[in-house]
């Protein structure tokens, strides 16, 4: 059944932006790790196995947490400000963790009954 309600789409967009700035925010923490190994340890490329992807899966990942920050600002209606810290998030190391916990809280708040305009 579709979803008309303004409500249950935002909902909806909140549930997906919480799984990808949770994902998002692993993968950033793996990135964080394979530099350490690569850069400060010195393991080379071939050695650090399936860390060497790292990168290229978090390349990928953050555009799939970019369309589901746009998703969520524009059903939500926030300012540019929170658009920005959003799309930050995915890239500073635990911004998107402490980020995701603040913006569910924020959102939760605004989507009680009636609150959400059409």
């Amino acid at each position: 059944m579709a979803q008309t309600n303004p409500q249950d789409k935002a909902r909806a967009a909140l549930g997906r932006y919480r799984v990808m700035a949770w994902i998002t925010g692993s993968m950033l923490l793996l990135l964080c790790l394979e530099v350490v190994l690569h850069y400060v340890v010195g393991i080379s490329k071939d050695r650090l196995g399936p860390f060497q992807y790292v990168p290229f899966a978090h390349g990928w990942i953050y555009v799939v947490y970019l369309a589901a920050v746009l998703d969520l600002w524009s059903k939500m209606r926030w300012t540019y400000g929170r658009l920005v810290a959003m799309v930050l998030a995915g890239v500073v190391p635990v911004m998107s963790f402490v980020l995701e916990r603040r913006v569910h809280a924020d959102a939760e708040a605004v989507l009680e009954p009636d609150t959400l305009a059409a």
